[in-house]
Order: C-alpha cells, then sequence, then structure tokens
C-alpha cells in the first residue's frame, strides 16, 4: 500500500465510525420516541431493554451505512482539497480517480458487506426485535394504585385506597394504604357478582422477593363474604328470590392477603408468528415465497373465471318480429319459456338481479385478487432491496468524493450539510418508489430502484466536474457569468434603441 492511500484511508475511517455511530443513535433515538408510551411503566429489566436496542441497532445499519459513506467521503476529499493537497497531488501527475481508488475499493467492500449484512443479519434481528417488541407492547403496566380510584388489572381484584403514602427510600415494609376496599371478583368465568369484600382502616403493599407475588398487609378491618347453597339462586336475582344466601363477617386485626403477579411481565410469544413477514426472510426464501404467490394468484384468477359462469344463464327467447299470440301447450314448448314470454315485468326484474348479483361478484373478486397481487409486489419489493441497499452505498461514494474534490470543505459544516440533502433526497426517492410500486403505479423492479437511478447520474456528472476541477459551487463563477449576461443584455438593448432611432 502506498502513502497516499494510507493518507486517503486515514482520513476517511475515523468520520465513518464516527457518522455510522451517530446514525444509529439518532434512529434509536427515533424508536424509542416513537413507542415511548409502550415502554414506560412496563417495568422493564436491563437485560430486556438492552436486547431491545440491539436488535433495532442491527436493523440500522443498512440504512446509515450510505450516509456514513456519503458523509465520510465527502469529509475526506474535502479536507484534502482545503489543504491542497488534492493539488498537491494532481501537480505531482497523480490524477482524482487514482486518488480516489483506494476508498472506490472500500465502498465495494462495504457494499458487499452490506450485501450480505441484508441477506443473513437483517431478517433474524428482524424477528427478534419485533417479536421482543411485540411482547413488551402487549404486557400489562406494573401495579399502579392511585387515590380515590379502583385498580381492576389485577385478575379477580378491584381494589381502591383514599390515600397513600410512599414508603421511605429502601424500606422493605412498602407503601402505607389507608381507607383500603378490596372486591374479590369469582375466577369461574359465571358471572355472580361481587361476593366477598374487604375493608381495613389501613395497610401496607409490597411485592415478594422474587416478583412472583403481591402482598397486602391490612390491619383493623372486616372481611364480608356471601355463600349461597346449591339450591339458591344467583346473585342477580330478586332479594325475594335470594332466601338462600348467607352472609358471614370475619373482623381482623392483622390480614395478609397474598396475589399471583403472573399475569403482570413479559410472555414471550412463539417468534415463528411472525416469520411470515417479508422482512423476516433472506432471498431464497423470498424467491420461493413469490413463485408460491405468484402460482396462488394464478391459479385463483382461473378458478374465478371458471366458476363466474354460474351467474349467467343462456335462454331462447322469442323473437320480437313474430306476433305476440298466445303459446299453445306442446311437449316442444319449454314451460320456462312460456312463463317468461307471458310474464314481462318479472323478467326484467330477474335480470336486473342477476346483473347487480354478477356486478357484487366481480367487484369483490377484483378487490381479493388485487390485494394477492399486492402481496407479490411487497416480497418482490423487499428481494430488490437486498441489492439496492447495497448499490445505494456506491452511489452516496461517488457523490460524496467528486462533492468534496468540488467545494474543498472539511469538518462538520457545510459537507453535513450537503450529505443531509442527498441523503433526505435518497430517502424521499425510495419511499415514494415503495409507495408506488406497492400501489402497482409503478413496475417493481423500477419503484425499488428509483433513487439509484435517479442518483446515480448526478454521481457521475459530479464526478466529471471534480475531474477538470471545475468551480461549480464556487460563487465568484456565478457572479462573473450574471456580469457577463448584465452586460450582453445592455448591449443588445443599446444595439436595438440605435437601430430603431431615426437617421
Amino acid at each position: 500500500m502506498k502513502k497516499i492511500d494510507k493518507l486517503v484511508l486515514g482520513s476517511f475511517w475515523g468520520p465513518f465510525f464516527l457518522t455510522l455511530g451517530v446514525v444509529i443513535f439518532i434512529f434509536l433515538m427515533r424508536l424509542l420516541m416513537f413507542y415511548i408510551d409502550e415502554f414506560v411503566s412496563k417495568d422493564l429489566d436491563i437485560a430486556t431493554f438492552g436486547r431491545l436496542l440491539f436488535y433495532f441497532a442491527l436493523l440500522t445499519i443498512p440504512t446509515a451505512l450510505p450516509l456514513a459513506v456519503l458523509l465520510s467521503s465527502l469529509m475526506t476529499f474535502g479536507n484534502l482539497g482545503e489543504f491542497f493537497e488534492l493539488t498537491a497531488l494532481k501537480s505531482a501527475g497523480i490524477s482524482l480517480t487514482r486518488a480516489m481508488r483506494p476508498l472506490l475499493i472500500v465502498a465495494v467492500f462495504i457494499s458487499a458487506f452490506s450485501f450480505w449484512f441484508n441477506n443473513s443479519v437483517s431478517p433474524w434481528a428482524n424477528l427478534k426485535g419485533y417479536s421482543l417488541l411485540y411482547d413488551i407492547k402487549t404486557a400489562k403496566a406494573t401495579l399502579n394504585l392511585k387515590e380515590g380510584i379502583f385498580y381492576s388489572d389485577l385478575p379477580g381484584y378491584s381494589i381502591k385506597v383514599d390515600t397513600k403514602v410512599k414508603a421511605a427510600e429502601g424500606s422493605t415494609t412498602g407503601d402505607l394504604l389507608k381507607g383500603l376496599v378490596i372486591y374479590k371478583h369469582p375466577m369461574s368465568g359465571v358471572e355472580t357478582g361481587n361476593r366477598e369484600i374487604i375493608l381495613a382502616d389501613s395497610g401496607r403493599m409490597y411485592t415478594s422477593k422474587d416478583r412472583s407475588y403481591l402482598v397486602f398487609e391490612l390491619f383493623n378491618g372486616n372481611d364480608y363474604q356471601e355463600y349461597a347453597d346449591n339450591n339458591s339462586v344467583s346473585y342477580a336475582s330478586t332479594a325475594s328470590q335470594r332466601k338462600g344466601s348467607q352472609f358471614m363477617r370475619n373482623g381482623f386485626k392483622d390480614y395478609r392477603l397474598v396475589i399471583s403477579l403472573e399475569s403482570f411481565g413479559i410472555k414471550r410469544t412463539d417468534e415463528n408468528q411472525f416469520e411470515y413477514h417479508e422482512y423476516m426472510k433472506n432471498l431464497n426464501e423470498l424467491s420461493t415465497l413469490t413463485d408460491s404467490l405468484r402460482n396462488d394468484y394464478k391459479s385463483t384468477s382461473l378458478n374465478i373465471a371458471s366458476t363466474s359462469r354460474q351467474y349467467y344463464s343462456y335462454q331462447f327467447k322469442a323473437d320480437v318480429a313474430v306476433p305476440q299470440k298466445k303459446i299453445k301447450d306442446g311437449k316442444w314448448v319449454d314451460t320456462l319459456l312460456k312463463k317468461q314470454e307471458l310474464n314481462r315485468p318479472d323478467l326484467t326484474q330477474s335480470a336486473l338481479t342477476q346483473a347487480q348479483t354478477i356486478l357484487s361478484y366481480a367487484s369483490s373478486n377484483v378487490s381479493y385478487l388485487t390485494e394477492k397481487e399486492k402481496n407479490v409486489w411487497k416480497y418482490q419489493l423487499e428481494t430488490h432491496h437486498k441489492f439496492t441497499q447495497a448499490i445505494a452505498i456506491f452511489v452516496m461514494f461517488l457523490i460524496g468524493a467528486s462533492m468534496g474534490a468540488i467545494i474543498k470543505k472539511g469538518g462538520f459544516g457545510l459537507p453535513v450539510l450537503i450529505a443531509i440533502v442527498f441523503f433526505i433526497f435518497l430517502y424521499i426517492l425510495t419511499i415514494a418508489g415503495d409507495k408506488y410500486a406497492k400501489d402497482g403505479l409503478l413496475w417493481v423492479p423500477l419503484g425499488a430502484w428509483l433513487a439509484n437511478i435517479v442518483l446515480f447520474p448526478v454521481g457521475l456528472f459530479l464526478m466529471q466536474r471534480a475531474r477538470h476541477d471545475s468551480r461549480l459551487f464556487d460563487k465568484d463563477v456565478y457572479i462573473i457569468a450574471w456580469e457577463k449576461l448584465r452586460r450582453r443584455w445592455i448591449a443588445y438593448r443599446s444595439k436595438r434603441a440605435s437601430a430603431g432611432s431615426p437617421a
């Protein structure tokens, strides 16, 4: 490796890893802001939260790589141009393309890594990340009693406290509760009303050491229970019908109520339930599923065409030119034809009803086939994205290296602004192409490759300008051009004015 290659590569890796880390951090913050309502009050441990962030950090790498390559290559050649190192290289007979060669090789390797990552790691990270996120979203919130409000998230219980006093920091006795009302509901699934209620002057609430049980230690209260014998009717019956019910009251000074917290916390869902999504598939699986969906679409179309024939009836009708007369009975006369010939209004209504049935059948099947075709497009689109995200890295390198050589500015000022503009342009074109492809407005390969098709010529144009030392972004060039244009316009108007004046 020559010194020029070491110089270029040494200037590239620092901004690359820094930009990659910053972009991943920004995308993770976006995730936290989007799902913040799902995370609060769920009592997530550090290990679970760390695994969630790890999976989604992996998912952001294919999106972050094009921006990292764009900004780092732009800063690298911007710094070389700002400190006249590019000028020195060109004076020594080294062309710009030769100076870009080491980064060009690096960009090709990063593109290959991105393709491998999209095909092997991203499906696994998508499956793990989104299944864990689903389990967190469906988990119940931690127990949070509020003063004067019944809390009913504990299965089989409704709890209300009048006053709640937080326990001191490090205390193991739990929060102090005053004025407790606890309703016990039967868990049999049969609605029999509230047959047991506990009233206590005060109490304390805490969890067991393994956080599997919630303990209420109650003081100075009563436990009211209603028992009904087998011959009595349900609690919902009238008072005259509840003569078999018995009431019992138990007073206590110290009573401990233990409730299982099995319904709280995260319950892991079978990950196989999420494998149907196209983001969880690699290229081989996507190809197989796409072929299966396409064949299913074709077979469904043929079946609909064949079954639709039952909605049509083919019958002979009398010629309108034949004078109207009573049809004589005979073996050769179809009784149905005779009925329709003598009853025109019924025939018209039957035709209208049949036409409406056919229209409804056709509309529903069009929608059904459209949804099946959209599924095929989604899997095709994801197949193309395995390649488009890798090629986007090479396109961003062309734009970044060329722009850096043209503007000759390094650092995190103007290069960052230019990189963000091009990245947003790439992102918008990608989103628009995906939307049009999924809706059937664009051919799927065209929608998937739309961003690269638009930006690749831009990169080639900027490369051509950079090789010829173009002053594309120097304001002096445009000022001089404007002055030349203004002088020509003045000269043109003076010439016309002199030509139109009388001799």
